[in-house]
């Protein structure tokens, strides 16, 4: 018993989504892993700037046992090389078209977390038409540059990193809201963060600078669902006003006690969030 324990804890099992089915989608310009579980509705997941869709493993969980949840890798994931072909934020919302496109998904619900809601926000302004509903966790309504923000393009561009680095990894504790036991749910988020290799990450930061989407929220006429964690250092209270106040359908939903990493560190509440959401914003179907 001990020894599946430690293995559960050194692997981050515990908090993956499962096997579920994984495939690749041929996009224009790179081969995008995608991963499903579940069935129902299709949810779409927007990864964060690190850790790809395996961090997303404990909200889909949740998820997936009322929807089709769908997560995607970001171009860059799992292979650095694609650095060598510029691209920018707005080609990045492009492969996400792509990838609905793929899947023949007309209309569906969309949600982003931290870098991914911003790519989630930027896509429901270009494409009104595109989706069902819109939710997004972490994310305001433009780039601001802090402390920690430039302290991280600062370290993340300029000095190469173990993935156990103990300073960095301090930084965690800033994402958590709280300071966090260095127990398995940290190591998992550590690990997994890491294993987006570092030069997409410094290219992501510098990418996200130029976000600033105020002036077309008004362009997102979907049902939309801003989830925000009362201990989020990297959204700004101006910001976020910025993001509720621009959108003309949407709900905004403080979660007290929680940081930017509020997808992962209290996924059970998340999902009741957007499980309710989705519920009241779910057309009736007709019956004759």
């Amino acid at each position: 018993m001990k020894a599946s324990v430690d293995w559960l804890r050194e692997t981050g099992a515990e908090f993956s989504a499962g096997a579920g089915t994984t495939g690749c989608a041929q996009l224009t310009h790179y081969m995008a892993e995608y991963r499903e579980w579940g069935e129902g509705p299709p949810l779409v997941l927007v990864p964060g700037l690190a850790g790809g869709f395996e961090l997303l493993g404990p909200l889909a969980q949740r998820l997936a046992k009322d929807y089709r949840v769908i997560s995607y890798q970001l171009r860059g994931e799992g292979n650095c090389f694609a650095l060598r072909r510029p691209f920018g934020f707005t080609d990045l919302v492009d492969d996400l078209r792509e990838f609905l496109d793929w899947l023949c998904l007309e209309s569906p619900t969309l949600m982003g977390v931290s870098f991914g809601g911003a790519l989630a926000l930027q896509f429901a302004a270009q494409h009104p038409s595109r989706l069902e509903n819109l939710i997004v966790q972490g994310a305001g309504a433009r780039f601001e540059a802090g402390l920690l923000q430039r302290v991280a393009k600062a370290v993340l561009t300029r000095f190469p990193l173990p993935d156990d680095n103990p300073f960095i990894n301090q930084f965690f504790n800033l994402l958590f809201g709280r300071a966090q036991k260095q127990d398995s749910l940290f190591q998992f988020v550590t690990r997994q963060c890491w294993q987006t290799d570092q030069s997409v990450m410094a290219h992501r930061l510098l990418l996200v600078e130029t976000y600033d989407i105020e002036e077309r929220l008004q362009r997102i006429r979907v049902p939309t669902l801003i989830l925000t964690g009362d201990k989020d250092v990297l959204v700004s209270r101006r910001s976020l006003e910025g993001l509720a106040n621009g959108i003309p359908d949407v709900q905004l939903v403080r979660m007290s006690g929680n940081g930017h990493l509020a997808f992962v560190t209290s996924p059970d509440a998340v999902a009741s969030h957007v499980t309710r959401f989705l519920h009241d914003n779910t057309p009736e179907v007709a019956t004759f």
